[in-house]
C-alpha cells in the first residue's frame, strides 16, 4: 500500500488547496417574458456600474455560497426588479449554462440561465422597479430588442436562445398557456402565439389545430362592448400532435 492509498479522506482534504486551481465564479440571469397589448415583453435592468456601465442587461447575479442557482436568480430578480417569482403565477424552468471564457471582462464567470414566464391577461403587465444595483428597470418588447443587437455581457445570446425555446417547445406543448391565467380564450392563446412567434395566425386554422388541446370549462369571458361572450378554456393536454408550425421555420 502506497501513502496516498493509506492517506484518509479526512487527512486529503485538510491539505487540499482550492487555490491551486483557477478561480471561476458562478452566476445566475433570467430571461422573463410577459405578453401585453399582443406584444412579448422581457424584464431588462439599466446597470448602474462597471462592466457595461448604463448598459441594458438581464437581470441576475453571482450565486452566494450557500445557494443554489435558482436561488440566486429568484433573489437577484426581486432585488434589481421588485419581481418576486413566489408571489407571481409564473413558470420557471433553467434555460442552459453560458461557459465562453472571455463572456465577462472582469474574471472567468460561468452563468446558469433561467427562463420565466409570468402569466398575464395580455393587457396590464407585472409592475417593475429597479433595486440593488440596478440604475433602472422595465419591460421591454422581445423583438425589438433583438433587432437592436444592444445588450451587456452574452445577454443577447441567452435572450435568442429563451426565445428560442419557448417558441420551439410551443409547436408541441401547450406552454404558451403559461403565459395566461388559468382560464383564458381562444383569442387569448392566439395572441401569445402571435407574440413570440412574431406574426399574425389565421383565426379559424389556429382554433381547429387548439382545439383537441383543450378543456372547455364552460363558462364565458365578459363580453367587450358590443361583442358576444368567449367561452373559457384551460391547457388539457402538455402535448400538441401533429405539432403546429412556425410560419418563420416553415419557409
Amino acid at each position: 500500500m502506497t501513502s496516498s492509498d493509506s492517506t484518509s479522506a479526512k487527512e486529503f482534504l485538510e491539505s487540499y488547496n482550492p487555490g491551486d486551481y483557477p478561480s471561476i465564479a458562478l452566476t445566475a440571469d433570467l430571461v422573463v417574458f410577459a405578453v401585453s397589448a399582443g406584444t412579448l415583453n422581457v424584464a431588462l435592468v439599466r446597470r448602474g456600474g462597471h462592466p457595461f456601465k448604463g448598459g441594458l442587461a438581464l437581470p441576475g447575479g453571482f450565486v452566494g455560497p450557500k445557494e443554489s442557482a435558482e436561488q440566486a436568480a429568484e433573489r437577484e430578480l426581486a432585488e434589481e426588479t421588485g419581481l418576486d417569482l413566489g408571489s407571481l403565477p409564473v413558470h420557471i424552468e433553467q434555460l442552459a449554462t453560458y461557459t465562453s471564457p472571455d463572456r465577462d471582462p472582469r474574471m472567468r464567470v460561468v452563468s446558469v440561465a433561467h427562463l420565466a414566464l409570468l402569466a398575464t391577461d395580455g393587457t396590464v403587465l407585472p409592475g417593475i422597479a429597479a433595486g440593488s444595483d440596478a440604475a433602472a428597470a422595465a419591460w421591454h418588447p422581445v423583438h425589438h430588442i433583438l433587432r437592436s443587437n444592444d445588450l451587456a455581457f452574452d445577454h443577447l445570446k441567452i435572450l435568442e436562445d429563451g426565445l428560442g425555446r419557448l417558441a420551439g417547445k410551443m409547436e408541441y406543448t401547450t406552454v404558451a398557456a403559461r403565459l395566461l391565467p388559468d382560464q383564458f380564450t381562444l383569442t387569448q392563446l392566439r395572441t401569445v402565439y402571435d407574440a413570440v412567434w412574431d406574426t399574425t395566425l389565421p383565426a379559424g386554422n389556429f382554433t381547429r389545430k387548439m382545439m383537441p388541446h383543450l378543456k372547455d370549462t364552460g363558462r364565458k369571458a365578459r363580453a367587450a362592448t358590443g361583442g358576444a361572450p368567449a367561452a373559457l378554456f384551460t391547457a388539457a393536454d402538455r402535448h400538441i400532435h401533429p405539432p403546429l408550425a412556425n410560419p418563420h421555420l416553415a419557409r
